[in-house]
């Protein structure tokens, strides 16, 4: 599915939080083998980043490690990889905002815990394509450190994000409006790489138990996710992506030209 020679256009889609809960799982699988999905963004601190990494594995799913300093769900939490007591709030897990991490977190705790994690992403046995960041950057310095360690990309850093031609996000958008804005949205890629960034999952019960009714982050639950799902999987988004002539490829393929 991932284009290997060069167009004019050229369109990254990513799947996030490959990790997080089974749904997730389950739901980028499918964006991948059945949509237009290239590549998923793995959270090594997360609960079901395990059966991630065997599934990644199973189906030669592109991966990067999707640096996680905070979890923003009222009923799953998660801890740190690491015991950088910058790290946690009150209960032991990572803070809820971007906000609160960013005013919180040391530089050295920061860089400790993100290359711990990518240290277990690569005790799994997948090879480290690029680095990200979820929700936001908490801790800019840090990822600009490890990613330089670790020889790869930080593909939302500086200089990084200058090799893309726009970066786009689909799911937080109403439902009705995600189809036509895709659809307009591949009409106007102009030649160069395009990175679209998804948040997929399955319709399994444990998305509507993440999360307080609304809480902040009540639509990306269910709401952005299964929707993002449907329109990944649909094939008038394939046939659209066919007709305009758009290559899809990978950080991994687009950074090496």
């Amino acid at each position: 599915m991932v284009g290997v020679g060069v167009s004019e256009v050229r369109l990254v889609v990513q799947g996030d939080d490959f990790g997080m809960c089974h749904a997730v799982n389950v739901g980028t699988v499918q964006a991948f083998r059945e949509g237009i999905v290239t590549q998923a963004s793995t959270m090594a601190a997360c609960p079901w980043f395990t059966e991630a990494a065997a599934l990644a594995r199973e189906f030669a799913i592109p991966v990067g490690v999707h640096q996680t300093l905070t979890c923003e769900w009222d009923f799953l939490r998660w801890r740190p990889v690491t015991d950088g007591p910058s790290l946690v709030g009150e209960d032991g897990t990572f803070r809820r905002t971007v906000e609160e991490s960013k005013a919180a977190i040391s530089h050295a705790d920061a860089v400790r815990e993100l290359s711990a994690q990518a240290a277990k992403f690569a005790a799994e046995g997948l090879t480290l394509e690029y680095l990200d960041v979820h929700m936001g950057q908490a801790a800019p310095a840090a990822y600009d450190e490890v990613s330089a360690a670790l020889g790869k990309p930080f593909i939302y850093g500086p200089e990084e994000s200058k090799r893309f031609a726009s970066i786009e996000t689909l799911s937080d958008r109403d439902a009705a409006d995600k189809k036509p804005w895709l659809l307009d949205y591949l009409d106007k890629l102009t030649p160069g790489v395009h990175l679209l960034v998804t948040h997929c999952a399955a319709a399994e019960p444990e998305l509507a138990a993440i999360h307080r009714p609304g809480s902040y982050t009540y639509r990306w639950a269910e709401e952005y996710r299964l929707t993002d799902q449907a329109i990944v999987t649909d094939p008038d988004i394939r046939q659209a992506i066919e007709d305009r002539s758009v290559t899809l490829t990978t950080v991994q393929a687009a950074f090496a030209d």
